[in-house]
């Protein structure tokens, strides 16, 4: 009886330790603040004034312009936070923009339409690098979302522009 237990108690370590290799640990500086510069497609982690990460990444269908309503596959411009991780994303791993602000909210009001609401920064889950393909998310590969997920915590500020000035 003894065996069994051993047996089925390192069967069941195994399994946990396969589960959890999507997410990574980090111990280094913390990331203050996530600047993204959409016309570069350009990402960076920062610590105050350095940068930590830089990534390469997608946009919505319809990628110049700020966001207006729901559905127009453009990325919001302006200040927002990372407002939560989600573990379960279908798209490997997800971290929620605050999207949509009070003046977002505001703007879709005065054309009569919702302003939306899911915008993330996510993995490709098993599409692929396939150009300009989200709803307004922002996508990087399944290998970098794992290392930003780990990075970034719920209240990182993050300021997505239109142009790097």
């Amino acid at each position: 009886m003894r065996a069994v237990k051993i047996i089925a108690t390192l069967a069941l370590i195994s399994i946990l330790a396969s589960c959890g290799g999507k997410f990574r640990q980090y111990s280094g500086a913390e990331v203050t603040h996530i600047v993204v510069y959409k016309d570069e497609r350009k990402m960076y982690l920062m610590h105050d004034k350095r940068v930590l990460r830089k990534y390469d990444f997608d946009l919505g269908f319809a990628p110049v312009g700020d966001k207006k309503v729901e559905g127009d596959g453009k990325t919001p411009e302006g200040t927002y936070y990372i407002s939560y991780l989600n573990p379960a994303s279908r798209y490997h791993l997800s971290l929620k923009i605050s999207y949509p602000n009070a003046q977002d909210r505001a703007e879709a009001r005065a054309l009569g339409q919702s302003p939306g609401g899911d915008i993330f920064i996510h993995g490709q889950g098993g599409i692929g690098r396939v150009g300009d393909w989200t709803w307004g998310c922002i996508s990087v590969t399944n290998d970098e979302i794992e290392e930003i997920y780990s990075m970034v915590r719920v209240g990182t500020p993050i300021s997505i522009f239109p142009t790097k000035p």
